[in-house]
């Protein structure tokens, strides 16, 4: 693509981003009132937010044991963590007794690293058990 129309659609894409669209609007329930069940409403992003109910966090009868860890689910003597692990190598690891790992190479797309021995990953949860428990 030449560049004069990468730089265009560049500033398009940029000016789309930057320049707030009018929202569209709702035909709301009445002045003020909340939404009907089912009704659409369609808002600034802001605005959504601001309305969003923020609530105290309760960890009432949390306890980490009461979640399994690593298992082996399909007895296959490697864990999800060392399954996963091999799954997603760009160089894969070396696999010794009791399905110990060592070596690989693995990319990370949340920080465009690359990653050297499994050691340094972590394949958990995206949300921590904790904070899940607390938005029930």
């Amino acid at each position: 693509m030449p560049a004069i129309i990468r730089t265009a659609v560049l500033l398009t894409a940029a000016a789309a981003l930057i320049i707030p669209a009018a929202p569209a609007q709702a035909a709301p329930s009445g002045h003020g009132a909340a939404p009907r069940a089912g009704e659409t409403v369609t808002q600034p992003l802001q605005a959504a937010l601001k309305s969003l109910t923020i609530k105290d966090e309760d960890r009432t009868g949390y306890q980490r044991t009461s979640f399994k860890h690593w298992v082996d689910a399909d007895k296959d003597g490697c864990t999800t963590r060392a399954e996963v692990l091999q799954a997603e190598a760009l160089t894969a690891p070396d696999q010794g007794p009791k399905c110990k790992l060592t070596g690989g190479r693995w990319y990370s797309e949340y920080d465009d690293h690359y990653i050297e021995g499994p050691s340094g990953l972590d394949i958990d949860h995206r949300i921590p058990l904790a904070e899940a428990w607390d938005s029930k």
